[in-house]
């Protein structure tokens, strides 16, 4: 039981601890404390039913349908576009944080769908998320591929939790315009960047 555990829990954290399109996100509502519990919530639930699916065996489906692949991908690649566009806007106008105050009151429902954007139009979760995970959870027998989705969905829990609760710790620095300038034009830099990528 122990080591898939700790298998899934590593392997989990090497592929969500990286910088992506959703942890931008989450870390960007995690400093302006903007619905963040949500988006936590959003996020791991997400992870875990993608977690479930491959261990299941849902890989297998994907990879004998890759036209779905080919319709995610290309959506995905709009949305980024998108919202890298907003960000880089964001960076050239220059804000504080607080004139993101009224960023509270932003909808939940809003807040909501960007998330749920961010991790079902994005074709590497299924590939790492569904495939990968689910590939490297059958190695462990059909009891202990169940411990190894276990320990990958505490992985995503954890970080995404960690992400969006110790950002607010980061809100002294984005006091200051010219963070947020930088912070928005990274994020720009790696929406768009991901867009690109998912096109070629």
């Amino acid at each position: 039981m122990i080591l898939p555990v700790l298998s899934g829990l590593a392997s989990g954290l090497s592929l969500i601890v990286a910088i992506g399109a959703q942890n931008a996100f989450v870390l960007r509502q995690g400093i302006q404390r903007s619905h963040v519990a949500l988006v936590i919530a959003v996020c791991a639930v997400s992870d875990l039913v993608l977690i479930l699916l491959g261990v299941a065996g849902i890989g297998v489906v994907i990879e004998r349908a890759p036209a779905v692949l080919d319709v995610v991908r290309w959506a995905g690649a709009a949305f980024l576009a998108v919202y890298g566009a907003l960000a880089a806007w964001r960076a050239i106008r220059g804000q504080a944080l607080g004139q993101l105050e009224p960023a509270r009151g932003v909808s939940w429902a809003a807040v909501l769908g960007t998330g749920l954007a961010f991790t079902w139009l994005n074709p590497h979760v299924y590939l790492d998320t569904v495939l990968l995970l689910g590939s490297l959870a059958s190695t462990h027998g059909p009891d202990g591929r169940w411990w190894f989705a276990a320990g990958a969905g505490a992985a995503s829990i954890a970080w995404f939790t960690a992400l969006g609760v110790g950002a607010r710790f980061l809100a002294p620095l984005f006091r200051r315009r010219s963070s947020w300038r930088i912070l928005d034009a990274a994020i720009a830099a790696v929406m768009v960047t991901m867009a690109v990528l998912l096109v070629s």
